[in-house]
């Protein structure tokens, strides 16, 4: 559902999915660990609890080249590590994954997926992501190891920067432990 304010000036969040979607259009090209990262923090932000228990919300790089070799997902740009993903790469592993945790099986989606144009993906993809989709600078990114590189790595990292309360998760222990310590450094030293 879009929000009557959805779409507004003013530097508002949009409450459009759609919307939200396309602008992860302005971070591609991605490297496979990037794309796998940014496809998991994702789903994992959208609260979808899948019905397949196999399903995982993380993708992994060993999974997205399997999908590449099954012909779910197009090849990269280039070869090895100078491969890139483009934002349709990301729609389909985006896609494959919500279908999965929705139960549907390889083969089922595969067959879904033929002659699908990156637009009717999108808008599926938006659809079942609906509100809980978080556009890129709002997306909260945990990854293990380093974090991504390139635009969507800058554009998340940014963000974690400026909201160093993201990164301690639910943990309500943690998030109030950093509050009191910031405060003690605003507060002056003679007082209790």
């Amino acid at each position: 559902m879009t929000g009557a304010g959805a779409g507004g000036a003013g530097g508002a969040p949009h409450h459009d999915p759609l919307h939200n979607l396309r602008e992860y259009r302005t971070l591609a090209p991605w490297n496979l660990r990037d794309l796998a990262a940014l496809v998991g923090a994702i789903l994992d932000a959208s609260a979808i609890t899948p019905i397949n228990a196999a399903a995982k919300a993380q993708p992994s790089e060993r999974t997205i080249r399997f999908y590449v070799t099954k012909g779910l997902v197009s090849p990269p740009e280039g070869r090895g590590t100078a491969a890139t993903y483009s934002y349709r790469h990301f729609l389909q592993l985006l896609w494959i994954k919500l279908r999965q945790m929705d139960g549907a099986t390889l083969a089922t989606i595969t067959k879904d997926m033929q002659d699908q144009t990156g637009d009717v993906l999108e808008r599926r993809a938006a659809q079942t992501l609906g509100a809980s989709l978080p556009v890129p600078d709002r997306l909260p990114l945990r990854t293990k190891g380093a974090p991504p590189r390139g635009k969507s790595g800058r554009a998340l990292t940014a963000w974690m920067a400026a909201h160093p309360l993201a990164r301690l998760g639910p943990d309500e222990g943690a998030v109030a432990d950093a509050v009191r310590q910031a405060l003690a450094k605003l507060m002056p030293h003679g007082g209790a």
